[in-house]
């Protein structure tokens, strides 16, 4: 064969191999993609979304179902296993209908905050902005009047003042107490006495207006507090709805390194004025501290110390007697006290406390004994990680409770529901079926009702007993055949190892509704790998906000929780510490390549990456950090430098004081390093991530000459983009993934 006739042969095997490039982001695949959101939506999932609602004092609940003729109100009998009605909704409809002059449907009844009472014959519930209570055997409906107004809800960046409450009456309504002029007072209710307690409250630093009685009424105990001066981030909303004019808003917002307040328990003798001021000596360097609390024998309060920088964490005694302060228990650590997952349980017998911690690598339950200080024993043990303890019952001595990692085989984020003696024995798991798992325990822990999916399985609900998680009925399966019909593939669950070759890293892959093996994809990953949680999907989702409707137009979407995320061990989280930089990346890029190996059809020379605050700043990241793999990146309201995020988030993972680990992971110090495409999306009224975090590295890149794109969402606050920024995603992965030009936008039909 001539050469010549071997090359256009190679041609043209090459172009008809079974890696066809075929043209993708085309108008069709756009309109597909917006078209998803419909066709895949909740809707279209039957007998689904089960939340059992125990009815106090018996062992009956009700739920709603979601049936093809409509929702309904169902009530189930654990003890027989029987479902009914749990109202005729056809008198209930109709009543309302009387009341508000309109048609209401049987099948369409929405009754929000729905509560029945123990007899189950009185419903009260608001319906069309009024409060109703509908007596269901005399089929009385009444209106209890409208809503009342919501009050002001505290920003969650802003920190209590602790400055205004409610006057604390004693146990035995003898006295009052209340703060007056920055000072504790009491008045005799009986005669109308006030008694000043405190003589040094002023306005730098006062006492706080939460007071604590003893439970002998003698006492009185509350922090004196020594405000900081606060920070604020200003906004300019530039087109507020009603008026011409921008408007100036602040917002509360402490960042890494600012200064804290300070707080000291006191107590004070009612009768005597007596004061107790402990040495702050444990409890020095605050980032926070709470309570005080009374023991129940009125001699102590306890108290708990977050120290700066979060490597020491202490549950302190003061003594009301002696004035002492010393430890119940403490945490060190050479990088974090993980204290968001603190739990502690104070046991009626005085003397014994159930703490949290992952002191062995993992999160357990350890029992202490408040005399000696000291762990009388592990509770839970094991290469596993309790997630939340639901119930402790003392009386028979249980703790329920939830964890992750305990089957062998299977993926380690799956959460169960376990009961364990507090001797650490008779280990039970209630919820023996595969899947992500969230009970409902009734009142007596008699039963549970146990809701299971995974990504690839539908979502079931069955009634079991509580002692032993044995399955007595079925309450709902849900039924996914009209979804299929529509086209729905599941999510593909894949693991991988990551950086260290040993340990397995667990995400998932979306393929389009049109997928060819035969063709070749590019990669989008969507990225959230902050610490303190594990973000891939485990439960049942019909349709992915984030993730679905981009794979339809031609793009293989993966997500993935690498170190640094939360639930797997204390090592395998603390890679993240004073190293946000290394965002789980490596991981992410073997196992990327990993399931490129298994599917060629993954392209790995067309590998974008997306996604919002740390994943907005993730994002950008991939791209200045690991351009030979991440070709492209959107970042949407990205916290870029930590030194402009809120301070509870940054000061946990990167430590205090600021140092340069702040400077070398951020995205304005190394902006000159881009040399990718790269958009940057930011909402004008971010409350969450500072916007000036993203317009810093704007101003970076423009010093750097750096070539970029940047949309700013007017009015919008923490976002992935919106309707707007979504379209612009797509065209922007289409042009820098796909080398194609995205269809004009009003050729597409939404």
């Amino acid at each position: 064969m001539k050469p010549f006739r071997m090359s256009v042969l190679l041609l043209f095997l090459l172009a008809g191999s079974c890696m066809r490039m075929e043209a993708q982001g085309t108008v069709e695949d756009y309109q597909r993609a917006y078209a998803l959101r419909e066709k895949f939506s909740s809707g279209k999932v039957f007998y689904s979304n089960v939340v059992p609602h125990w009815i106090e004092g018996t062992h009956k609940f009700w739920y709603v179902r979601q049936a093809p003729e409509g929702r309904s109100y169902v009530l189930m009998d654990a003890e027989k296993g029987k479902k009914t009605d749990l109202f005729s909704h056809q008198r209930l409809a109709a009543a309302l209908a009387a009341a508000l002059r309109r048609e209401v449907k049987p099948e369409s009844l929405y009754l929000e905050r729905l509560a029945v009472n123990s007899r189950m014959d009185t419903l009260r519930f608001v319906y069309g902005g009024r409060r109703w209570t509908y007596a269901t055997r005399k089929n009385r409906l009444t209106d209890e009047g409208s809503l009342p107004a919501p009050g002001r809800q505290r920003h969650w960046m802003e920190v209590d003042d602790e400055k205004t409450a409610d006057p604390a009456v004693s146990p035995d309504g003898r006295y009052v107490a209340y703060i007056k002029n920055h000072n504790i007072y009491v008045k005799e209710q009986a005669t109308g006495r006030e008694r000043q307690l405190s003589l040094d409250g002023a306005p730098g630093n006062y006492y706080s207006a939460y007071i604590r009685w003893s439970p002998d009424s003698k006492k009185v105990a509350a922090c004196k507090i020594r405000p900081a001066e606060k920070r604020y981030v200003y906004y300019v909303e530039s087109s507020p709805q009603d008026q011409l004019q921008p408007k100036l808003h602040k917002q509360e917002y402490a960042k890494p390194g600012d200064e804290l307040r300070f707080k000291v328990p006191c107590i004070y003798e009612v009768e005597t004025g007596k004061a107790i001021i402990p040495s702050t000596d444990l409890f020095s360097s605050q980032y926070d501290l709470w309570g005080p609390d009374w023991d129940r024998d009125s001699r102590a309060v306890t108290f708990e110390y977050n120290q700066r920088g979060h490597q020491v964490y202490r549950v302190l005694e003061l003594s009301a007697e002696t004035g002492q302060v010393r430890p119940l228990i403490e945490e060190t650590s050479d990088k974090y006290v993980n204290y968001p997952r603190r739990y502690r349980y104070d046991l009626q017998d005085g003397r014994h406390i159930i703490w949290a911690s992952e002191r062995d690598n993992w999160n357990h339950l350890y029992l202490y004994d408040r005399t000696t200080s000291r762990p009388v024993r592990q509770i839970t043990k094991g290469e596993w990680y309790v997630r939340q303890v639901v119930k402790v019952d003392e009386e028979n001595r249980w703790i329920y409770f939830t964890a992750n990692g305990v089957q062998p085989g299977e993926d380690p984020y799956l959460i169960r529901y376990y009961r364990i003696g507090f001797d650490g024995n008779n280990l039970t798991c209630l919820t023996p079926d595969e899947g992500m798992h969230q009970a409902w325990f009734s009142g007596d822990m008699r039963y549970l009702v146990d809701v299971y999916s995974m990504v690839d399985k539908a979502p079931v609900a069955v009634l079991r007993d509580a002692t032993n998680g044995s399955a007595l009925a079925t309450v709902e399966k849900a039924d996914i055949s009209r979804l299929e019909a529509e086209g729905w593939k599941a999510p593909e669950v894949f693991a991988a190892k990551g950086r260290d070759g040993k340990t397995d890293m667990w995400g998932i892959i979306i393929r389009p509704t049109n997928f060819d093996p035969s063709r070749k994809y590019p990669v989008l990953e969507y990225i959230y790998q902050g610490p303190g949680d594990q973000y891939v999907p485990k439960s049942f989702r019909s349709y992915d906000w984030y993730m679905s409707s981009i794979a339809e137009l031609g793009f293989i979407v993966v997500m993935v929780d690498g170190m640094g995320t939360s639930f797997r061990s204390r090592s395998f989280e603390n890679v993240c510490y004073k190293n946000l930089k290394d965002a789980g990346l490596p991981d992410h890029i073997a196992w990327i390549k990993a399931a490129a190996a298994k599917y060629p059809y993954m392209d790995l020379d067309r590998v974008g990456i997306y996604g919002c605050s740390a994943g907005g700043q993730e994002s950008m990241t991939a791209v200045l950090f690991h351009p030979e793999f991440y070709k492209a990146a959107y970042s949407a309201c990205g916290c870029h430098d930590n030194r402009m995020d809120k301070i509870w988030w940054n000061e946990l993972w990167l430590g205090y004081p600021v140092g340069e680990q702040y400077k070398e992971g951020s995205n304005v110090e190394n902006a000159h390093l881009l040399t990718r495409p790269l958009m940057l999306v930011v909402g004008e009224m971010d409350d969450n991530v500072d916007p000036a975090s993203t317009m810093q590295v704007v101003n970076a890149l423009i010093k750097a000459n750096k070539d970029f794109e940047l949309v700013v969402i007017p009015g919008a606050r923490h976002t992935m983009g919106e309707d707007y920024g979504e379209h612009k995603r797509y065209d922007f992965f289409v042009r820098h993934l796909m080398n194609a030009d995205p269809p004009k936008w009003e050729d597409i039909k939404h």
